[in-house]
């Protein structure tokens, strides 16, 4: 009986609500590797998971079996519950509404590897706004200003 085999390559973004520097150097390999076991414990395959203190990016491998809406609510229900759990902030940690989830073919993943690989790098030169609405620009995706994430500037 024939099959359906599937590998679809998402980036996802998303912030801190507030857009906080919330996520410190003391504890974000932590939590990167958390959101890394929940990918793989949702059947997801993660590429890499990296950020700044303020935003995430995760690159998976998505079987189409999961919608992305869910992979993403899983992961910011369960690292928000981490966080907090943990007491890695004072107060309740919580991640901002929505995300961002743009697709890449299979010869493209070591680019996106390597971009997500050097945010601390890639951050010098460009703020996280100014990235995202790249991102939209990019793939062009309508939007209007008010639905996007709220800015620290």
């Amino acid at each position: 009986m024939p099959g359906t085999f599937t590998q679809i390559y998402i980036q996802i973004i998303f912030a801190v609500k507030g857009r906080q520097n919330l996520i410190s150097e003391n504890w974000k390999a932590d939590l990167h590797k958390y959101i890394t076991g929940i990918i793989k414990g949702k059947g997801q395959k993660p590429i890499i998971v990296n950020g700044m203190p303020d935003h995430i990016h995760a690159f998976v491998g998505l079987k189409a079996s999961k919608p992305i809406s869910d992979l993403v609510r899983d992961i910011k229900n369960n690292s928000t519950n981490f966080i907090n759990e943990n007491n890695f902030v004072r107060g309740r940690f919580s991640w901002q509404e929505g995300y961002g989830a743009f697709s890449y073919s299979h010869s493209q993943i070591n680019n996106v590897y390597n971009y997500i690989l050097k945010q601390e790098e890639h951050h010098k030169k460009k703020t996280f706004r100014e990235e995202y609405l790249d991102f939209l620009k990019k793939y062009e995706i309508e939007y209007d200003v008010k639905y996007l994430f709220d800015w620290m500037e």
